[in-house]
C-alpha cells in the first residue's frame, strides 16, 4: 500500500511548484522529498513528474494521480474533523484568491472573527483581478463575480450581483438625467475599460452598448472614485457603491435598466468527491455573512 505521507509530499510539491519549498513546508530537506517522490514514482511504476531545471510540472498521468490524491486527503481532513467535532481544531493554511476591491471591502474586514473562531487557522488571502488557476496555484478557493461556466470546477452561489447605472447629483445637476437609454450617448460614461461593453437588460430585453468617455484607464476603483466625483455616468455593482446608494453621494440612473442577474457571487473548489473541512466552514461564514439579501443592499 502506498505510504500516505508519500501522497502528502507529492500534493505538496505540486501546490508549491517546488520540491524545496515543499519541503520547507512539511519539515523534509529537498533530497527527503526527491527520495520520497521517487519512492512513489516507483511503485506505481509511473512517471508524475517532470522535472527540469526551472520547474516542476504533472505528466498526463499525474495530474489524474494528484486530482484523486486531492480527494483522498481532503477526505481525511473531512473524517477528522467529524470525529473531532469541534471547528476550533482547524489547522493549516486557508489559501483563497478574491477579486482586488471585494476582497478588500468585503473580506478583509471580517476576517477578524473567523480567525478568532479558529486560531490555528492561518489565512493566505490573494488580491487579484485575474482568474487565479485554482489547482495550479495551490489555492483552496477562489471568491468570483461573474457567471461561471467551468464545469471542471464546483461553485456554490454566495450572493446575487447586481450592477446599475449611477451617477452623483452634481453631475446630473449639471448635465440632466438621462430618461431614455439612447440618451446615454449624449452623456460623459465611465467604462471600467477602453473597451468596455454595457450588457443590460430592460423593458425591451436585453441590449449591449459600448459607451465613450473621457477617462481612458484600466482601474476599476478609478472609475468608482471619478463617478462619485462627478464626472460622469457610471455602471458598478451594488457591493461596490452600496454606502453611497443608501448616504445619497450616488444615485440610481434609468432604473428599468440593470446588468444581467446570471452574474453572482460565488465561492469556487477544485472538484472533488470530499470537501476540506476548512474550505467548507469558510464558504459556510461567507454564506451567512452575504446571504440572498446582502448587507450592502439592505
Amino acid at each position: 500500500m502506498t505510504n500516505l505521507g508519500d501522497l502528502e509530499i507529492f500534493a505538496k510539491v505540486v501546490s508549491t511548484g517546488s520540491m524545496s519549498l515543499a519541503g520547507r513546508a512539511l519539515g523534509f530537506s529537498p533530497a527527503v522529498v526527491s527520495k520520497r517522490i521517487k519512492r512513489l514514482e516507483d511503485r506505481l511504476g509511473t512517471r508524475l513528474l517532470q522535472r527540469t531545471t526551472r520547474q516542476i510540472s504533472l505528466t498526463e498521468a499525474g495530474q489524474g494521480f494528484y486530482d484523486r490524491v486531492l480527494g483522498i486527503l481532503a477526505g481525511l481532513e473531512e473524517a477528522e474533523f467529524y470525529i473531532s467535532g469541534r471547528s476550533a481544531q482547524m489547522h493549516g493554511t486557508l489559501k483563497i484568491s478574491a477579486p482586488t476591491s471585494f476582497g478588500r471591502m468585503h473580506i478583509a474586514p471580517h476576517l477578524k472573527d473567523f480567525m478568532e473562531a479558529h486560531p490555528e487557522l492561518a489565512i493566505n488571502l490573494v488580491l487579484t483581478d485575474e482568474f487565479s488557476d485554482i489547482v495550479g496555484g495551490g489555492f483552496d478557493l477562489a471568491i468570483r463575480i461573474a457567471e461561471l461556466t467551468d464545469s471542471s470546477l464546483v461553485a456554490r452561489r454566495l450572493a446575487p450581483v447586481r450592477r446599475l447605472l449611477c451617477a452623483s447629483p452634481d453631475y446630473l445637476a449639471a448635465h440632466g438625467e438621462p430618461k431614455h437609454i439612447d440618451e446615454l450617448k449624449h452623456h460623459r460614461c465611465l467604462p471600467a475599460h477602453n473597451n468596455d461593453t454595457w450588457r443590460l437588460k430592460g423593458p425591451d430585453g436585453a441590449l449591449s452598448l459600448r459607451p465613450e468617455g473621457l477617462l481612458i484607464t484600466n482601474s476599476s476603483e478609478v472609475i468608482r472614485e471619478a463617478v462619485i466625483a462627478g464626472l460622469g455616468i457610471a455602471l458598478r455593482s451594488t457591493w461596490d457603491i452600496g454606502e453611497e446608494l443608501k448616504s445619497g453621494r450616488l444615485v440610481q440612473v434609468l432604473p428599468a435598466y440593470e446588468s444581467s442577474h446570471n452574474v453572482a457571487l460565488s465561492a469556487v473548489y477544485p472538484s472533488r468527491q470530499f470537501l476540506p473541512a476548512k474550505v467548507r466552514l469558510f464558504i459556510d461564514y461567507l454564506a451567512e455573512l452575504y446571504g440572498p439579501v446582502p448587507y450592502w443592499e439592505r
